[in-house]
């Protein structure tokens, strides 16, 4: 770049020269690729669930509504011999918390790989924060 001028953008070191760029995209590049995937996931779910206005499941507080997002697990059904449990877990990145619906044997659309966002009153059992009869809506899967 003998023809350079001083001022010029294309100038090797510059603040705005293209070499720059190129830096910056292949260490982000490198660092994705060095990362394991599991982390890359929570990581992508985690910025999934503040674009949808959803609190991280790691800071609900007990009694708290809160409203998180994230991508179903698993989804068990707990025959009882008096009221049925529909049980999903849900993971957004960060901690998995725990949904129950009473009385319900299925619900179309909630099944493992599906994201969803649900609201609801937080209360802790047994350590896991857990939802019971939330609000729920199913959104479209994430970019995996």
């Amino acid at each position: 770049m003998a023809g350079a001028r001083a001022g010029s953008p294309h100038r090797l070191g510059a603040p705005g020269a293209r070499s720059g760029s190129w830096g910056g995209l292949l260490r982000r590049l490198g660092e994705r690729m060095t990362r394991p995937a599991d982390q890359r996931d929570a990581e992508e779910l985690k910025e999934h669930a503040r674009a949808h206005g959803a609190a991280a499941i790691d800071t609900l507080a007990d009694r708290q509504i809160a409203t998180v997002s994230g991508t179903i697990r698993a989804v068990t059904l707990r025959p009882r011999s008096t009221v049925p449990a529909l049980v999903v877990e849900l993971y957004d990145g960060s901690q998995t918390l725990v949904l129950i619906w009473l009385g319900r044997r299925q619900i179309r659309g909630i099944e493992p790989g599906a994201y969803v966002r649900a609201t609801g009153r937080v209360c802790i059992r047994e350590g896991v924060p857990t939802i019971f009869n939330p609000a729920y809506e199913l959104l479209p899967r994430t970019g995996r």
